[in-house]
């Protein structure tokens, strides 16, 4: 096997680079969202605009309220499959799957910190509410444009090497 040439390596790293930030920020922006959620909302529901609310709900099953009870085994298969996905994504070729694998990465580890160490009895807080859709929050905005985001890339046609 022959070493990775330094341009290679110089991407590689860029895009683990890419790859952290982007999910170290959902993480960031996601626990702070649901400190405040925590600190400012108790039982209080806030309207925002037209049917948007914020309203403090715990949710112990998995997207959408479903699977209440499962959280440990939500949170057993969480583990493995963050730490799946960030390597996937680490070994992206091109940017825009990296993005959205880090929206993913970051999202579900947004959530799985909830679980392990808010003391919710392994509750994902949930905060935003338009009333009309299940309540969220922004762990969960990352998944979904994550999840969208590999979709619409995945039609794109794969290069081609002439």
């Amino acid at each position: 096997m022959t070493a990775p040439s330094a341009p290679a390596t110089a991407s590689r790293r860029r895009i683990v680079g890419l790859v952290a930030s982007v999910a170290f920020v959902v993480v960031v922006l996601d626990q702070l969202t649901k400190t405040w959620a925590v600190d400012r909302l108790g039982d209080r529901i806030v309207p925002v605009v037209w049917t948007l609310q914020f309203n403090l709900s715990f949710n112990s099953g998995a997207a959408f309220g479903r699977g209440t009870g499962l959280t440990g085994l939500i949170t057993v298969v969480a583990i493995p499959l963050v730490i799946g996905i960030a390597w996937w994504a680490c070994r992206a070729t091109r940017p825009v799957i990296a993005v959205a694998l880090a929206l993913l990465v970051g999202g579900a580890a947004g959530n799985l910190v909830d679980r392990l160490f808010r003391g919710n009895d392994g509750a994902v807080i949930d905060f935003i509410d338009p009333q009309w859709f299940p309540v969220f929050n922004v762990a969960d905005i990352a998944l979904t444009v994550g999840s969208i985001l590999l979709i619409m890339a995945s039609f794109r046609e794969p290069e081609t090497k002439s």
